[in-house]
């Protein structure tokens, strides 16, 4: 049997806004969008590749996100780790973490949260890409 992570879901209190969000400023377009009795919700992958993010709104929410703590972080890797954290920073998410090479690992990681709360660690590879994922400096390096 082989499996991989092919999409999660997270409950967002303004679909257009966090649409807004992770493809205007983080950069995964919407692949698809739908509408259910209970939620509307858009599909975001990136055209290189990972796992697709679904959004979704409840039409039965009011208020804010109930975070709980089953969600720790979500993680996005980047080929400029400071060029999108500025950017997040830019669209009014909450700074929680500055750019900051790893000791540990050959990584970048900064931290932001964003319109609805997701902590989101930012994370760039200094040396390829991890296992599983492509490789986003050599991407960006030949266009995008």
């Amino acid at each position: 049997m082989v499996a991989v992570l092919g999409q999660f879901c997270i409950n967002v209190t303004d679909l257009e806004r966090s649409v807004a969000f992770w493809e205007g400023v983080i950069g995964i377009p919407v692949s698809s969008r739908t509408e259910i009795p209970t939620a509307r919700e858009a599909v975001l992958q990136s055209p290189h590749g990972g796992s697709r993010l679904q959004l979704a709104q409840q039409k039965d929410q009011d208020g804010p996100i109930d975070m709980g703590t089953a969600v720790w972080k979500l993680y996005v890797n980047t080929d400029d780790v400071a060029a999108l954290f500025q950017a997040c920073v830019g669209a009014g998410c909450e700074a929680v973490m500055e750019p900051t090479r790893l000791d540990r690992w050959p990584v970048s990681v900064a931290f932001v949260k964003d319109p609805d709360g997701y902590l989101i660690e930012l994370v760039e590879y200094h040396e390829g890409a991890q296992a599983g994922m492509p490789d986003l400096k050599k991407i960006a390096a030949n266009g995008g």
